[in-house]
Formats: structure tokens, C-alpha cells, sequence
């Protein structure tokens, strides 16, 4: 009788661990490139803000969780989450068929497109083929700098952040900049020292959805982060969030 009662008291115990190891987390470190405004970017404080990160944050409200962020630079954002030095990674990334072979996604939480910035002197320049001959820019390794490669005869010219790149194009060295739309409405018509040199032109030649990033496999996250995107959204938090950030 006592050897049944022991089995069955270690078999309790072996299944409140196993319950407990599959719990949701109560806390998840996210990676993010804060150099992408007004996506995610350092303010005057020295703290990570931006659509990306109010979004999370009411994700992970919504999910019953907190949130650590990490500023992660872009060339070694998924390093870290291979070697485990985060869970998840929200950085304005498009969910690709490339990137989902190597990574478990959420759905999608908004959707942009890369579009083509300009200096104003230029009144021809509307798709990136106008720029032939020409140095464009855009940050290493995103979809904007994939899209400039496929242009035969414009040299691409890639930086560790999108900033370099804008301060390359006032300076003379390049003669267009693509990035995401937002990216693109932050440097081109909100910030003071570019608002009057550069501009838009044409319409988003793309369409990607932004997804948040965890290791392959990790079905419990991805269902935990899909469960407050869920809840955002039918709440209109998202609405409220695109409305502060993107202009």
C-alpha cells in the first residue's frame, strides 16, 4: 500500500512539472533594432519607444505577461535569438517564406510596403529604375535592400542603419534611399533637418506584413503572442497605437 501511495505521489508531482513546464511564461526578453523610427527608436531619455514597442507591451498586457526589450543590432538580431539570448524578436520584420523556414512567426499585426525617397532637386526620379547608373540606398539585409538588387544597372549601397543612409543622400552620395513606408514618412516629412531636401515619390511597390519573431518550434509563444494580437486588435488598440506613431 505504501509503495502504491509513493507511486502515485510521484506521479502527481511528475505531472504538476510537466504542467508547470509548459505554462505560459510570466516575463519574455524581445530583441528590437531601435535605429527604424517610428517603428522602434531611442528617445531623449535613452529609452527604446516606438509602434513596435506600444504594440508588444499591449500585447503582452493583453497576454498576462511582461516584457524586456533588448536593443539588438539588425546584421546580429538573429544570432541572438538562435543562441538564446532573447525569445522573440519585433523589429519591423516582413514575414518571408525565406525567414519562416528558419523561424516560427505570429500573424501578421500591420502592413506596409517599401517605397522610393528622393532629393527634391530630383523631378524625374518615380521608381527605382529611374535611378540607373545611380548608388541607392537602404539598410543591410531588410526587403528594401533585397528589392534594390533586383534592378539591373542602379548599384545598391547598403547601411547598418537607416540613418547612415539619409545622411549619405544629403550629403551627394547617393540619389535614393527605399525603405518602409513609415520609415520613409519619419525621415522624408517629419524630421526637421531632411523635411525640406527630400520627398517621397511614386507609390509602395511592395506589400509585407510585419510579424514577431520566435525559435522554430515555439508553438506556446507563438500562441500566447497571437492570442494578445488577437485581443489588440479586437479592441482597436492598434488603431489608437498606428495613429500616435505613424504620420
Amino acid at each position: 500500500m505504501n509503495v502504491l501511495r509513493t507511486l502515485i505521489v510521484a506521479a502527481a508531482m511528475l505531472a504538476a512539472m510537466s504542467l508547470t513546464a509548459l505554462a505560459a511564461p510570466k516575463s519574455i526578453k524581445v530583441a528590437t533594432d531601435a535605429t527604424w523610427p517610428p517603428m522602434e527608436m531611442v528617445d531623449a531619455n535613452k529609452q527604446i519607444v516606438g509602434y513596435d514597442i506600444d504594440f508588444l507591451n499591449a500585447v503582452a498586457k493583453e497576454a498576462g505577461v511582461s516584457v524586456e526589450f533588448k536593443n539588438t543590432a539588425w546584421d546580429g538580431i538573429f544570432a541572438g535569438l538562435d543562441s538564446g539570448q532573447y525569445d522573440a524578436i519585433i523589429s519591423s520584420v516582413t514575414i518571408t517564406d525565406e525567414r519562416k523556414a528558419k523561424y516560427d512567426f505570429t500573424d501578421a499585426y500591420t502592413s506596409i510596403g517599401q517605397i522610393l525617397v528622393v532629393p527634391k532637386t530630383d523631378k524625374s526620379s518615380k521608381t527605382i529604375a529611374d535611378l540607373k547608373g545611380k548608388k541607392v540606398g537602404s539598410q543591410i539585409g531588410t526587403t528594401g535592400a533585397m528589392e534594390v538588387k533586383k534592378v539591373a544597372g542602379v548599384e545598391s549601397k547598403t547601411y547598418d542603419e537607416i540613418g547612415l543612409a539619409f545622411e549619405d543622400m544629403a550629403a551627394g552620395r547617393i540619389s535614393g534611399v527605399v525603405c518602409d513606408e513609415p520609415v520613409a514618412a519619419h525621415f522624408a516629412l517629419q524630421k526637421k533637418e531632411y523635411k525640406e531636401k527630400f520627398k517621397i515619390v511614386g507609390k509602395a511597390f511592395t506589400k509585407e506584413g510585419y510579424g514577431i519573431v520566435v525559435k522554430k518550434g515555439n508553438k506556446e509563444l507563438v500562441a500566447l503572442l497571437n492570442k494578445g494580437i488577437k485581443a489588440v486588435k479586437a479592441k482597436n488598440l492598434d488603431t489608437k497605437i498606428h495613429t500616435k506613431w505613424v504620420k
